[in-house]
């Protein structure tokens, strides 16, 4: 076991205020500081924006703890452990015959941290991350493990738990068949065209993802599509609401092909190669998710505040995601538009900025990502999830003693 004294997250804007930071290198080690420290949390890949992942006293990095991947082609599940990257168990699912439904943007982030914020990748009837979830197994507070699976009553309310039910140390994911993907470059698109077909457009492949800035344009419409099986490619449309298809790249260091090639699922999906530093950290992030039904007036409301945007924003990606039932999911009930924002490294102005940006989503129902920037406090937050006050009985009852609670929880969660 490593104890690291690194205080900050991925991009340096959040400084953790927790004493220590330990690294153990296998379950039973991590369950033994669980059971004689009053206080931990769990911690992932560093990639949350927000204080999320902190809490006074230990945090926990299981990133240090083997893979172990176990996959079952009987059960058609993958089992591994919490603290594993995408990017480093996505080939091996693959070498097994097998794929995941879908990836985030990033392959560098860890299973547990994707899961537990409702981390998502794109596509309107894929749904986030956390539905691939079959099962996962949990410290609890004397560092005992108990496995929560689809069975238990309490499981749409656990899955997207925020670190606040225990330590996850491996989780089961449901896998599929392997599949291949192609992926092109659209572009570009005028505002009032992208608007008025934006469905239309992110239903136009299996996975797809817009950019803009708010002005005139959306820049490039990226189309993830999925060759069917026994296929050597798939057709993809020359044109896209009027804009050509473009030559796109062969990828490199940074990105991912998108030049029609064929390629694995894990390949495509992400935005990213697994084995590339997609960035150094000269940024920060928000995302904000609106249901799907609003996308049109909900980008109208956010370009009506461009000139304030621009200045500090790199860029705003739009993807969308399938409704799901788990009570704390940005897409509980309800297919939506996910708008994320990779801002500037300007951390105060974009906090000046999110009380406005939020607001002009709050007729939309617009919730925030639980691991990004937001200036949304606890009575907002309740007003978004009916099923709160269930989650923080399950808190309650799973931690009677809040070993595992954050400030995060406490301020914008009440749990």
């Amino acid at each position: 076991m490593r104890s690291t004294t690194s205080e900050l997250n991925w991009s340096g804007t959040v400084t953790y205020t927790a004493e220590r930071v330990l690294r153990p290198t296998s379950i039973d080690e991590a369950a033994e500081i669980v059971a004689r420290e009053p206080r931990v949390h769990g911690l992932g890949t560093r990639h949350s924006f927000n204080d999320a992942a902190d809490a006074p006293g230990v945090l926990l990095d299981l990133t240090a703890i083997p893979t172990d991947l176990h996959v079952d082609p009987d059960r058609r599940t993958a089992t591994m452990g919490a603290g594993t990257r995408y990017g480093v168990v996505a080939p091996e699912i693959d070498r097994a015959g097998f794929a995941l439904h879908n990836e985030g943007s990033l392959p560098h982030i860890s299973l547990a941290g994707a899961v537990a914020t409702g981390t998502h990748g794109s596509g309107t009837t894929l749904g986030s991350l956390s539905t691939a979830v079959r099962s996962f197994e949990v410290l609890g507070p004397d560092g005992a493990t108990r496995t929560i699976d689809r069975d238990d009553p309490a499981f749409d309310g656990a899955v997207l738990h925020l670190g606040l039910l225990g330590i996850v140390t491996r989780v089961t994911l449901d896998v599929e068949p392997t599949y291949r993907m192609r992926q092109d470059s659209y572009g570009s698109i005028p505002w009032d065209t992208f608007t008025e077909h934006v469905a239309e457009v992110h239903a136009s492949a299996y996975s797809v993802c817009s950019y803009t800035v708010f002005g005139d344009e959306v820049s490039e419409v990226l189309l993830k599509s999925r060759v069917p099986d026994g296929a050597d490619d798939v057709d993809v449309p020359s044109e896209l609401v009027g804009a050509p298809k473009l030559p796109g790249s062969p990828g490199d260091d940074h990105r991912t092909a998108r030049d029609g090639s064929v390629g694995p699922w894990w390949d495509r999906l992400p935005h990213f190669p697994i084995d590339s530093v997609p960035s150094h950290g000269s940024e920060v992030q928000s995302e904000h998710f609106v249901p799907l039904r609003h996308a049109a007036a909900a980008l109208e409301a956010l370009r009506g505040m461009a000139d304030r945007i621009q200045p500090h924003l790199h860029v705003c990606e739009l993807r969308t995601m399938a409704a799901d039932r788990f009570w704390l999911s940005p897409s509980q009930g309800e297919d939506v538009l996910c708008i994320a924002f990779t801002w500037k490294k300007h951390p105060a102005e974009v906090a000046a900025l999110l009380p406005d940006l939020e607001g002009r989503l709050a007729p939309f129902g617009g919730r925030p990502h639980w691991g990004k920037m937001s200036s949304l406090g606890r009575d907002a937050v309740e007003d978004l999830y009916p099923r709160l006050p269930d989650f923080r009985d399950l808190v309650a009852a799973a931690d009677p003693d809040r070993t595992f609670a954050s400030a995060f929880g406490e301020r914008v969660l009440g749990s």
